[in-house]
């Protein structure tokens, strides 16, 4: 006895009309419901961003202040972070390879600040973005973001 088997011409098999259109349909749906929560809050994004920022720069600041007793004086700035400071005080101990490869700047654009001491931190320093309007003060996104909310 000898059986035959159908085969497809070609050799190929794929996917059917029907069952694109369900994975279509079901990838629609799926981006409706998740789209809208993640556009909707790109601003929250950003203070995140900068919340995220500001504890990686103040562990740098630290390591900074580990190797040499203190830390870069205002004018010094966290310039300090990335190349060797002049001026007073002078670093005992700078590491050559930097604290950062490169100062960020904050998911508005603008650079971050720093005062020492600081004048909400008076021990230490303050470390902080002006928010999404880029000035002092400020409510909700436009708010200060820094080292003293921790």
């Amino acid at each position: 006895m000898m059986y035959q088997r159908n085969r497809v011409s070609g050799g190929q098999s794929g996917f059917t009309l029907i069952e694109i259109m369900v994975v279509v349909v079901i990838l629609g749906v799926l981006a409706a419901i998740v789209v809208p929560n993640i556009m909707s809050r790109p601003d929250q994004a950003k203070v995140t961003v900068a919340n995220a920022d500001v504890k990686a720069i103040a562990s740098s600041l630290e390591m900074y202040r580990l190797d040499n007793g203190f830390y870069p004086s205002t004018d010094q700035g966290l310039e300090a972070l990335v190349r060797e400071p002049s001026g007073n005080p002078e670093p005992r101990n700078w590491n050559p390879d930097g604290y950062l490869k490169k100062l960020p700047q904050d998911p508005w654009g603008n650079a971050y600040q720093y005062e020492q001491p600081g004048t909400k931190n008076i021990t230490s320093y303050d470390l902080y973005s002006l928010g999404a309007d880029g000035r002092v003060g400020g409510d909700g996104f436009n708010a200060d973001i820094g080292n003293w909310d921790e």
